[in-house]
């Protein structure tokens, strides 16, 4: 691999959250060791164009607009100011960048990033990269399929219902009843394929429910309807491949109803505290519950695992499972290490590591039946 490891950042994205992926590939960026690394900005367009960047080393963006990459000609002739990106080009393909780098750390976030449809086509062009690979990808992306492993695994969950947006449009009434008689008020209504608390509603009565499924309808085909709880919201973070390493427990304390994207990426109020303040108890079995779906899911690299903590009861739900989670420095995953004595620059060189480990790991696989002979 050379002096260098060269670190392809694919961010972006054609998404709801293009935004939030700009800013964790700013900060990754900004992180990484310019002696250990050298960094190759891959940006997907909002039309889902892809636009490589000139190699970076030593000299890094100065603010986030600067990621936008055209795709024809220089970004800015050599004598420019320093603190942008230079020659974009449009790849011919990811096989080619793959000629160019290690390892890929994709962190575009939700549908066409983190649900296995990146890390497929990096399968395909067989580059190595970050995180958890396409079953575990798509399965963690997909809010209904994700609770049905999860049962599989025994893991405690909140009642819900899994609703087709065309069972919605064909037996609305049909459908309002199940959910009545099933989950009853308050619920929440969420798209099964979006991130970040996308088309996420919180229903009180029929009117409000309604309103709710039309809005989950316009983000994908499926829709989660799940039981409200009176519940503390716990997370906690996962590192590694085959040996899990946990970290400290947090607490997501929103000032709205519930922690939706205006109170994860506008701040309004939202409190992260870490570390949680719950008893050692609840923290084992968290650790231990998220280990089980980590494993249920075949994970790798990274994850954060949701959780409802009814403190009156004392029962733990799992909630979901995010297999690349917001990554900037202020973000719930890296805190959640920091506290745990991991610091963001050791957290992405560990999984630049675990993602080459998993890679090497996966060439070991015979793929000509005949070399058994």
């Amino acid at each position: 691999m050379g002096n260098k490891i060269r670190l392809g950042i694919i961010y972006g994205g054609k998404s709801s959250e293009h935004e939030v992926s700009l800013r964790t590939a700013m900060s990754i960026m900004k992180a990484v060791d310019a002696d250990k690394y050298e960094i190759m900005p891959v940006y997907v367009q909002l039309d889902g164009s892809w636009v490589k960047g000139a190699t970076l080393s030593g000299q890094l963006p100065e603010a986030v607009d600067s990621l936008r990459l055209s795709d024809g000609g220089s970004q800015q002739p050599e004598d420019s100011a320093e603190g942008q990106l230079v020659a974009a080009v449009r790849p011919a393909s990811v096989f080619s960048i793959g000629q160019e780098i290690d390892v890929i750390f994709p962190v575009v976030h939700g549908p066409n990033g983190e649900d296995g449809t990146i890390q497929g086509l990096l399968e395909l062009a067989n580059i190595p990269y970050v995180g958890a690979g396409v079953m575990a990808s798509a399965v963690g992306m997909d809010k209904w399929m994700m609770k049905n492993v999860f049962a599989q695994a025994g893991l405690p969950q909140v009642n819900y219902v899994g609703v087709l947006r065309s069972e919605w449009e064909q037996k609305q009434e049909e459908t309002i009843r199940q959910i009545e008689e099933k989950l009853g008020y308050p619920c929440f209504v969420k798209p099964a394929n979006m991130g970040s608390s996308v088309g996420v509603s919180k229903a009180k009565d029929r009117d409000q429910l309604i309103e709710a499924m039309n809005l989950a309808a316009k983000f994908d085909r499926r829709l989660v309807v799940e039981e409200a709880v009176k519940a503390r919201e716990l997370e906690i973070g996962v590192l590694g491949n085959e040996e899990l390493l946990t970290s400290a427990v947090g607490e997501v304390i929103a000032a709205k109803e519930f922690y939706d994207y205006e109170a994860k990426y506008k701040g309004a109020g939202t409190e992260l505290q870490i570390p949680a303040e719950v008893p050692a108890h609840v923290a084992e079995r968290m650790a231990e519950m998220a280990k089980t779906a980590f494993r249920a899911l075949d994970g790798s690299g990274l994850s954060r695992v949701d959780f409802f903590w009814d403190e009156a009861n004392d029962r733990l739900y799992i909630n979901e499972v995010n297999t690349m989670p917001g990554f900037t420095p202020f973000s719930m995953y890296p805190l959640l290490f920091q506290e745990s004595g991991i610091s963001y620059s050791e957290l992405i060189d560990r999984l630049v590591t675990l993602g080459l480990e998993r890679h090497a790991d996966k060439q070991r696989n015979i793929v000509d039946a005949e070399e058994l002979e």
